[in-house]
């Protein structure tokens, strides 16, 4: 009786553990497939219908962060006035200059991870997501030092008058504070963009930038903190951003997992990283160095000037961010692509995207200025402010979509791993020609309107050679393929 007894128990007990192994398979399956159904498989099928499922969540998440940072604008230029308004835009074009190198390196980890994810080598997917990371908050870290003691002495190079550059110097310094988060953010979204998944950043740029809004017009409304709040706001939702893509990366089951216990640069991986991250970031840097420039041209004609180039900037931005996605679909689709080998779809998946991008650029562009008036007044109240957004978004806006060929351009050539032509390639057609033209051009006819048309011009010369560089190299590409496939 004791055995039977006793044989009763060890099956019910093996019952019980099957049981908990089978619950255990179940859940973890439940995640996988939860993981799964984020992804995008790149290199099979139609990609019309897979762009636009990567495309649209991306582009909405872009839009999102605009609509969460003009609130910034908007708070402080309706409740701490003009010279708040221009402090917040007279930093915009130095602290991208400070922050493109790494974003930069971010576009590597995008363009390493869509390779590596296409290729199905899962050991440096794994590696390279560690490095991504590491990367991210070791640039955050220097960026903040920059940041704190290049500020007051890079504004006043740029010639920012004196009733702007305290409130100026300040929100730069609260600004670069948060800085290890935005990296964090940005290289956990790009491994995320580089295996389709646009959807859960978009999720959470949704939380943290209601909390955003929500701490704007608490500092500046109720605790009348101005600049400082704005900056302080931002810096509050950076930091939920990136807990929750951090909090993604952990929790997936797929390959490019993060664990935090391995956090560490892979040498051979940040080389690779760097190879393709540092040019970009470089054309970021140097972009920003013309834009400047500009920024400096533009304060020479006072606040009121710099406030409505401000405001119209701001505008314009939420075209700028919907034909970005498509470079950033571009980088991916190609990245995977080239992974995998699949050189016939790279060339698809270009023509594809420059025909979305002439399509949305052309729309967007057209009907922010039609309706520039009623926007701007979101802004500001004083009409003389609303006139010069007016005019910087006629000559900047309307052919906006230029811009968006000449990144869709480079970012298949990014995804194919070709980082130093394109980035010479823009030095020169857009940076080196927006300085001569300040220099020359400008000195002749110093008007507002005569430096905006510098944009324009330089973004179709730049998309011009970008085209005639990328058919070059596509069709090498190409012949050394079949060439292969013939041995």
């Amino acid at each position: 009786m004791e055995e039977m007894h006793s044989t009763e128990e060890e099956n019910s007990r093996e019952e019980k553990n099957s049981a908990e192994e089978n619950s255990a398979k179940e859940k973890s399956s439940a995640k996988k497939v939860s993981s799964r159904k984020y992804e995008i498989d790149m290199c099979n099928g139609s990609l019309l219908g897979k762009i636009m499922i990567f495309y649209v969540p991306l582009m909405l998440s872009g839009i999102l962060q605009l609509l969460f940072n003009a609130a910034d604008i908007v708070v402080v230029g309706r409740f701490a006035g003009n010279e708040a308004l221009a402090a917040v835009g007279s930093t915009g074009a130095l602290t991208n200059l400070l922050v493109n190198i790494f974003i930069g390196l971010s576009v590597g980890a995008n363009v390493l991870v869509a390779r590596y994810y296409g290729a199905n080598r899962k050991n440096d997917l794994r590696e390279m997501v560690q490095t991504a990371i590491a990367t991210a908050l070791g640039g955050g870290i220097i960026l903040i030092f920059l940041g704190f003691f290049l500020a007051k002495p890079a504004l006043g190079w740029m010639g920012t008058p004196e009733d702007v550059i305290n409130h100026s110097v300040l929100y730069m310094r609260i600004y670069f504070a948060g800085m290890p988060f935005m990296m964090t953010y940005n290289f956990g979204s790009a491994v995320l963009r580089a295996v389709g998944d646009t959807k859960r950043p978009l999720y959470y740029l949704m939380v943290a930038g209601v909390v955003n809004v929500a701490l704007n017009l608490v500092f500046v409304i109720v605790f009348h903190m101005g600049v400082a709040g704005v900056a302080t706001a931002t810096v509050v939702s950076q930091a939920i951003s990136a807990v929750l893509v951090v909090r993604c990366l952990i929790q997936t089951d797929g390959a490019y997992k993060l664990v935090l216990q391995g956090i560490k640069i892979v040498p051979d991986k940040l080389l690779g990283m760097i190879q393709i991250g540092i040019p970009a970031g470089m054309q970021g840097a140097l972009f920003s160095i013309s834009n400047v420039l500009i920024q400096s041209s533009v304060n020479s004609f006072g606040s009121v000037a710099m406030a409505g180039n401000t405001a119209g900037s701001n505008i314009e931005g939420f075209v700028y961010t919907a034909m970005n996605a498509l470079y950033q679909a571009a980088i991916s689709f190609c990245g995977q692509n080239f992974g995998a080998k699949k050189y016939k779809r790279i060339g698809k998946v270009l023509l594809i995207c420059e025909l979305l991008v002439v399509v949305v650029g052309a729309f967007m562009g057209n009907v922010a200025y039609l309706l520039g008036g009623t926007l701007l007044k979101l802004y500001t109240a004083d009409p003389e402010v609303i006139a010069y957004g007016i005019l910087r978004m006629r000559i900047i806006c309307v052919p906006y979509f230029l811009c968006g060929m000449m990144d869709v351009a480079v970012g298949a050539m990014r995804g194919m791993g070709y980082a130093i032509m394109p980035m010479l390639v823009s030095l020169t057609g857009a940076c080196l020609f927006r300085v001569v033209w300040i220099y020359t051009i400008f000195q002749s006819f110093r008007t507002l309107e005569c430096l905006y048309y510098s944009y324009p011009i330089s973004w179709f010369l730049t998309f011009a050679v970008h085209m005639v560089c990328f058919a070059i190299v596509y069709r090498k590409l190409l012949k050394r393929s079949a060439a292969i496939a013939h041995i």
